[in-house]
């Protein structure tokens, strides 16, 4: 019932006569009927996200979405309006909101055990253990289990520093790795860092290598069928100009601003999230990765937004680099919206941890772990790995018809089902597109039923990030909304 793969071969509509594009939408069918919402009312919602709720608690959107429920690639708001989810809940429900698969596991180990913490032993982390450490390749098979993706890049530094005795810790600008006090260090969004004393204690942010904003990037940088608009030397293969002058400018940290031969580790995602989908030019990340070895470092690899099939290829982010990172975090799909992260590492590297007392009350809980073996179980048996690769290519490919037609789009790129949309001013500059007018285009998605985030650091870059389980209907929706939104800009 809920198989994805069999549902690709639908063909593209929306795309060939400009008549179509002038006519509204219509939202695909669904079989599922949200059930009647029972709450309290909007307006004291509304009230007691004022009164009640941190003020860094803002929903998107003008008039924010009360949602009340959810099934598959679906959300339905109080008043019984159906969404179109093409974030994910920012790109964490990555099998589908309520699979019944998941929600059967949840119910089942909530009959039987919520909690004990690890002081003893239950069957569910043990079985996961073993189940997610045996995706991993090399030697990565050790793992300790957090709640949430900002824990697990913590626990990470704290684990580079203790094994390599070293300090400092290096990210890229424009990267995200979450908002702790220690991770808000290796964040490097002015707009995510808060003015206090020690954040950046042994942080070096490296330039961020961006084959389309960057300093160097071109038409064959990328390892994507989305390539820059940017002109490049390079010939249309595997070697990189712009991969080898990125490198250049990391290897200056470690010539001036490091103590020579000593770097605790280096963190990169495999495609960053927040920044913007953003991909390094081919072979940067494996030569950065041998470079920080070299230096008595490890390499760490942040896959909270680009594992578990999602990138279509690989099961990990990481593999389409080509490297074995030392130590992987991951969180968001890892529990399809249940509170889980992940530190996965070698045996040597996870030696560091007994040196004093470590321990996370619900990390690996019982429920966590349940959930966290059905969404690998669903992955694999609803084939959603191939589904993000066919589905995705079959999206990046409408995205770039639609970017051929509109001037406004400046980039389209990423892999498989992590997709990255930049709106621009003027293609020749790069000029980012002012935030009244994205957030206008915006607002008219989610009128029309598609519901996208937003990323990178002007708030410019559409991010595209469904659950793996949707299908080239889906596709065709989204393309011809933006088709249709576009085209009425222009009349």
């Amino acid at each position: 019932m809920y198989s994805t793969i069999l549902r690709t071969n639908i063909p593209l509509r929306g795309l060939t006569t400009s008549a179509t594009s002038s006519q509204l939408p219509s939202l695909p069918v669904s079989d599922f009927e949200a059930p009647a919402y029972r709450g309290p009312t909007y307006e004291k919602i509304v009230e007691l996200q004022k009164t009640r709720l941190t003020p860094n608690v803002t929903p998107y959107y003008k008039k924010p979405l009360l949602i009340h429920s959810g099934r598959m690639q679906w959300l339905f708001d109080h008043e019984g309006r159906k969404y179109l989810d093409m974030f994910g809940g920012i790109v964490t429900v990555s099998v589908g909101h309520c699979h019944p698969k998941i929600n059967a596991a949840l119910a089942d180990q909530m009959d039987t055990l919520w909690h004990t913490t690890n002081i003893y032993m239950h069957p569910k982390i043990h079985e996961y253990a073993y189940r997610i450490t045996e995706t991993m390749p090399g030697n990565l098979k050790k793992v300790y289990f957090v709640n949430s993706g900002s824990e697990a890049n913590d626990l990470a530094i704290l684990m580079a520093r203790l094994h390599t005795g070293n300090h400092e810790i290096i990210s890229f600008r424009n990267a995200y790795h979450g908002a702790s006090p220690l991770t808000m260090g290796i964040t490097a969004h002015s707009t995510w860092r808060f003015p206090l004393p020690g954040v950046s204690n042994g942080i070096i942010h490296a330039m961020n290598p961006d084959p389309f904003l960057g300093h160097w990037g071109g038409k064959y940088c990328r390892d994507s069928i989305a390539q820059t608009i940017r002109e490049c030397n390079c010939e249309d293969g595997n070697s990189c100009e712009a991969s080898d002058k990125y490198y250049h400018e990391l290897e200056q940290i470690f010539r001036f601003s490091l103590p020579r031969g000593k770097v605790a580790g280096m963190f990169a995602e495999s495609i960053q999230g927040v920044g913007g989908t953003v991909q390094y030019p081919k072979g940067y990340i494996k030569k950065a990765a041998k470079l920080v070895r070299a230096n008595g470092g490890i390499f760490i690899s942040d896959e909270v937004q680009s594992g578990f099939g999602r990138t279509g290829d690989h099961f990990w982010g990481f593999q389409e680099h080509g490297i074995i990172p030392d130590i992987v975090t991951c969180a968001k799909g890892i529990g399809n919206g249940f509170p889980i992260g992940a530190v996965i590492t070698t045996p040597e590297i996870a030696q560091c941890l007994d040196r004093a007392l470590h321990f996370n009350t619900f990390g690996g809980n019982p429920l966590a772990s349940a959930v966290g073996i059905a969404v690998l179980d669903v992955i694999e048996e609803e084939e959603l790995q191939k589904n993000s690769k066919i589905v995705g290519t079959c999206l990046i490919k409408g995205l770039l018809e639609l970017q051929k037609k509109y001037e406004i789009i400046g980039d389209v790129r990423g892999k498989g089902l992590m997709i990255g949309v930049e709106l621009v001013e003027d293609r020749n500059t790069r000029k980012p597109l002012s935030i009244p007018h994205v957030i206008e285009i915006w607002e008219k998605c989610k009128d029309l039923g598609v519901l996208l985030g937003r990323g990178g650091l002007n708030g410019n870059v559409f991010r595209i990030k469904p659950p793996m389980c949707i299908n080239t209907q889906d596709v065709d929706f989204t393309l011809q909304v933006l088709d249709h939104i576009l085209e009425s800009r222009n009349a």
